[in-house]
């Protein structure tokens, strides 16, 4: 037997930084079920999905839930306009019920 045979070590090392950049550009998608039952009967079922991604990623896979909303989108807090019809709308019905509510009280009484 020879001795001049070497022995070769994988060095390849994966590092948190390669690894969270993986995790990210593929995403993973970790989900569970929670039902609590008491004699047949469901009392609570709670569905867990939770999708680690980055939003690249998220927004390729048709994701963005976070676009329009005010609590995460600076451009959609200062967009939100109070809605003109429905604002009309509601004059007309609380106009509309202070009209009719010396009718309402005569019948009450």
């Amino acid at each position: 037997m020879s001795d001049n045979k070497k022995l070769t070590h994988s060095t390849n090392s994966t590092t948190v930084a390669d690894l969270l950049e993986r995790l990210l550009d593929k995403g993973i998608v970790i989900s569970g079920d929670i039902r609590i039952r008491l004699v047949e009967v469901e009392l609570l079922t709670l569905e867990i999905r939770l999708l680690i991604c980055s939003v690249d990623k998220a927004l390729e896979m048709g994701l963005d839930w976070w676009t329009g909303n005010p609590a995460f989108d600076s451009k959609a807090r200062t967009a939100i306009l109070p809605n003109v019809e429905l604002e009309d709308r509601l004059q007309r019905l609380e106009a509309q019920l202070t009209s009719l509510q010396p009718a309402i009280e005569k019948t009450q009484t």
